[in-house]
């Protein structure tokens, strides 16, 4: 397959692209995309997008804060103004938290659905309009194995907000799909990235880079990359997670 020229490259908007996963899934689709990546981190984001403007790629840089609905709105704007239409959504911001359950705050619940639903609940709403008026479009949500399985005891708020992650995008995709059909919502669940995830998170925590069984940034925009072609809906980014998941499930919960 021939690689797309740069005026009908399809739009690709990264959140959370200045570094880790977002960063890694920019570099990785940027000879086939035009990519609008956004991030808070200003430097670190110009630098990804300088970067990847010196290999000859289409590259809008937004800081803005992806929390915030009216931030969104302007993404959204400022991307059609540069590119004249949206194909697909990458909504990856994320942040982790070091707290057990039975000391959780309302400030650290609140920041974690914040940050981890939220800023992808925006993203949904605000480039859906857009898909609807074309008839097509793509979101993933990244979120996470602990969005299936709350093995991580200090990481239980973000379980928890990543479990709300995962059956919004169910819902969002079933409604969505009720009417237009060729607009796909897809989950993608990594489980330990080695970025500096765990020592970003709330409360601080362990570098996620020295822990075991853990996958490298660019293992798991690979496959990001592989379900903005496929447009699998929901798919784990480690082999054998599949089967770990439903037997955790067949182990748990009785009928009467």
């Amino acid at each position: 397959m021939s690689t797309p020229t740069l005026s009908d490259r399809p739009v690709l908007v990264i959140t959370g692209a200045s570094g880790g996963i977002g960063a890694a899934l920019a570099r990785h689709v940027a000879p086939t995309h035009a990519l609008s990546l956004v991030a808070r981190r200003a430097a670190e984001l110009q630098a990804v997008g300088d970067e990847l403007r010196a290999t000859g790629s289409r590259v809008l840089t937004i800081t803005a804060d992806v929390t915030s609905r009216a931030e969104v709105q302007r993404v959204v704007r400022e991307t059609l103004a540069r590119f004249g239409r949206i194909d697909a959504w990458v909504n990856n911001v994320g942040q982790g938290i070091t707290r057990m359950p039975s000391e959780l705050t309302d400030d650290d619940i609140d920041d974690m659905m914040r940050i981890n639903v939220k800023s992808a609940l925006y993203g949904m709403q605000e480039v859906l309009p857009h898909f609807q008026a074309t008839g097509r479009g793509h979101i993933v949500n990244v979120s996470s194995m602990l969005g299936r399985a709350p093995f991580a005891l200090q990481r239980s708020a973000y379980s928890a907000a990543k479990h709300f992650l995962n059956a919004l995008t169910a819902n969002f995709r079933t409604e969505v799909q009720a009417t237009h059909p060729d607009i796909q919502v897809s989950l993608v669940s990594p489980g330990v990235v080695r970025t500096e995830f765990g020592l970003n998170a709330r409360h601080g925590g362990v570098d996620s880079r020295a822990l075991p069984e853990s996958q490298s940034a660019d293992d798991v925009a690979a496959v990001i990359a592989a379900v903005l072609h496929d447009r699998r809906p929901d798919v784990y980014t480690r082999t054998g997670s599949a089967a770990r998941i439903a037997g955790m499930y067949a182990s748990i919960g009785v009928d009467p």
